[in-house]
């Protein structure tokens, strides 16, 4: 495999020694900006983004578009620095998130929720200056609108929307019906709810009876040419939108980010997208592509070959294939995601990544349609890899020698002569590169540079040791700010989730290693067999094992970071998780009593009630080989509470009301049972959080009572 060695961009600005730098704090982390993906200009001459601004006193979080030139950018060498602030904010006097271009590049589309709910906004941009001219309301509908596109012919809009199925009908009238259950809803004083199959409710939200669908609207209004005016008249101009995905259906599928599940063809007729038509949706992971003409006319589906998997479809710009992403395994989300193409002639599928153990991640053609850029994990970084239709070999378009951070969101020029991409580390959040025709890569986007350049950030050291089945497993450890070798410090042992994730060079705003080390600790993280990044077989070693050898590794790997890093105090040692991290936390509870404390947020702590209590049934189904009552003995067998007679280390407990992955009752059961032993612990809950804490003061809350448990029983 042939491999480009390409350095990233070394910003020069005059930053602080790092005798001058402080500690990382919570604060410090609630002013970065959030960079999200890059959308790239007609003529390749701007790239626009959403970042997201936090106000933690007003608790709110608060998305912007911003703008950058491109072309000053790439012309650069290989090491210069960009032009830093250059990247300028257009819309800052309201929400603004999800920029699209239109194909003229006169204007963008933008998500906000300006007048109340969330709708589709169109921009007249200036390519001249790179500022926005004027902004129009263009969507009004009661059940709102996201996840715009605009079609490659310039007619039409696509966007989202959550609406009652029984409302499927002539345009203004499943408008009309609509309106009046929105109404209806809102105003009734009766909240019951009847449930007549499952997956009625979702992550954090009930479903409501209603479904995800894809509307068409025109782009240009029949009465365009006498002005948008403001948005008090535009109210009466806006035409119902069209639903192209009609049924009891999402259609889309639910997704948590990442590429859209749906796209238009090069030529605008047609429209593919995600959805999955399987009775049993909560023990179904088929979701299947279907395509649907935008003038009208029923769906097809095009991949009822594969029972697994298939989402995220992209046409090639020659219109000839539509790309697309498949797991091979019904009912296994954790199956490794290929890259598959389409062809739209003779029906004929094609896997491009049969040569390639990683999970592909987002992709995007290459103009010609000669080859598709994607990234992929591997091993705690996320390179950019390049795929030819007409070989499976995947090929690197950069590496490095150490670890790289993660890139994602992919974008590219109508020229092909630049991809866009975001970059994370450990030690920065999501910032916007560009690699160019010299192959050299640069920064577009420098948001973050000042607020971290006070801010002493320790690199992500790397070691491997012999874990379970003799396997070779890698750790990760990150030293304290002003770190002395001749000091012995405490450790935070973090269990990451999934448990099909990985820990790696990238950043969290949820669990930040970074902060965790900032206050004078030393955090070690393991990845486990059942982590992604080393190979399918290490992925499926967890499956019907869940205490076996990821446990193993867990204690295998900290036992090699005590004896090869000599600061590491292994009398102060505290094991902190989350999700599948939590459950870890839980078996470690009843299986060592080697640490001081231990925090369990969002956990399994019986796995029998856990799936009777989930909402994806087929996670659970999968883990542990089949539902509760055929296969109960293996649900037993990993189940954290039958151990309880040997819990003695004190735990912080941590959930939120609305985790319906794993519900509220897990965590009360076990700081029941803590309290019931007296065990010392504590519980913090979270009436208005989910499975992850996401509101600023939560956010903040819960780091501060993390960190005071921890100091509590380490420090002394």
């Amino acid at each position: 495999m042939r491999r480009f060695l390409i350095a990233a961009c070394v910003v020069a600005v005059a930053f602080p020694s790092a005798a001058q730098k402080r500690p990382f704090t919570f604060e410090d982390m609630m002013k970065l900006k959030r960079v999200e993906e890059p959308a790239v200009s007609p003529d390749g001459k701007w790239v626009l983004f959403a970042a997201l601004d936090l106000d933690l006193k007003a608790n709110t979080k608060t998305p912007h578009v911003w703008a950058v030139p491109l072309d000053t950018h790439v012309s650069q060498k290989q090491g210069d620095v960009g032009i830093p602030g250059e990247e300028r904010e257009i819309i800052a006097d309201q929400d603004a998130d999800r920029p699209r271009w239109s194909p003229d590049g006169k204007r963008f589309a933008f998500v906000s929720t300006k007048i109340g709910g969330s709708q589709i906004w169109i921009a007249e941009f200036d390519g001249t200056t790179g500022t926005v001219t004027a902004r129009h309301l263009h969507t009004n509908i009661a059940t709102e609108a996201d996840g715009e596109l605009w079609s490659p012919d310039g007619k039409n809009i696509l966007f989202k929307s959550d609406v009652y199925p029984e409302c499927d009908g002539a345009p203004v009238a499943e408008a009309d019906c609509n309106v009046k259950k929105v109404k209806e809803a809102a105003e009734s004083k009766v909240k019951a709810r009847v449930f007549d199959h499952l997956l009625y409710r979702h992550w954090n939200a009930y479903k409501e009876g209603k479904r995800t669908h894809l509307f068409l609207i025109p782009a240009e209004f029949p009465d365009a040419s006498s002005g948008w005016g403001e948005v008090s008249s535009n109210l009466r101009r806006v035409p119902a939108p069209r639903d192209l995905t009609p049924g009891d259906y999402d259609a889309p599928v639910f997704s948590l980010g990442g590429q859209d599940n749906y796209a238009f063809s090069p030529d605008g007729r047609e429209v593919c997208y995600t959805s999955n038509h399987d009775e049993g949706e909560a023990i179904s992971t088929n979701n299947d592509l279907f395509i649907v003409p935008v003038n009208g006319g029923p769906a097809k589906k095009i991949t009822a070959d594969n029972q697994a998997a298939d989402e995220t479809p992209l046409y090639s710009p020659d219109g000839k294939y539509i790309a697309y992403r498949a797991q091979a395994r019904p009912g296994y989300e954790s199956d490794r995601w290929r890259l598959m193409l389409y062809e739209r002639k003779t029906g004929e599928k094609t896997e491009l990544t049969r040569l390639f153990g990683s999970w592909v991640g987002t992709f995007v053609w290459f103009p010609d349609s000669s080859r598709i850029y994607l990234t992929a994990e591997n091993a705690g970084i996320s390179p950019v890899w390049a795929v030819y239709p007409e070989t499976p070999e995947v090929k690197a378009l950069f590496v490095r020698d150490d670890a790289a951070g993660y890139s994602d969101d992919l974008a590219i020029t109508d020229s092909g002569k630049t991809l866009l991409f975001t970059r994370m580390s450990i030690t920065a959040p999501n910032e916007i590169y560009a690699l160019g025709p010299d192959w050299h890569v640069v920064a577009l986007t420098h948001l973050n540079e000042a607020g971290l350049s006070h801010i002493a950030m320790s690199p992500l050291e790397s070691f491997s040791f012999s874990g379970a089945n003799n396997d070779k497993v890698q750790g990760f450890l990150l030293k304290p700010p002003n770190f002395d070798p001749n000091k012995k410090y405490p450790v935070k042992f973090l269990v990451h989730g999934g448990p099909q994730q990985a820990w790696g060079d990238d950043w969290s705003y949820r669990w930040n290693p970074e902060l965790f080390a900032a206050d004078g600790y030393v955090v070690i993280m393991i990845n486990f067999h059942g982590s992604t990044g080393y190979g399918q077989k290490f992925i499926d070693a967890i499956n019907g094992d869940w205490g076996g050898a990821p446990f193993e590794d867990l204690m295998k790997g900290l036992d090699y970071a005590e004896q090869k890093y000599p600061f590491i105090d292994k009398n102060r040692e505290c094991a902190l998780g989350a999700s599948y991290g939590g459950y870890m936390v839980n078996w470690i509870l009843g299986h060592t009593n080697r640490f001081k404390c231990l925090v369990s947020h969002d956990s399994t702590f019986n796995t029998e009630s856990a799936w009777g209590t989930t909402e994806e049934l087929w996670f659970p189904e999968w883990e542990f080989k089949g539902p509760l009552y055929a296969n109960r003995e293996l649900y037993r067998k990993w189940s954290p509470h039958l151990y309880a007679t040997n819990f003695k280390t004190p735990t912080l407990v941590v959930h939120g009301q609305l985790d319906y992955r794993l519900d509220v009752s897990e965590g009360f059961q076990l700081f029941t049972t803590l309290q019931r032993l007296g065990v010392p612990s504590k519980m913090l809950y979270f009436p208005d959080e989910g499975h992850w804490v996401l509101k600023p003061q939560n956010s903040q809350l819960w780091y501060k009572t993390v960190n005071e448990w921890v100091d509590r029983w380490v420090r002394k």
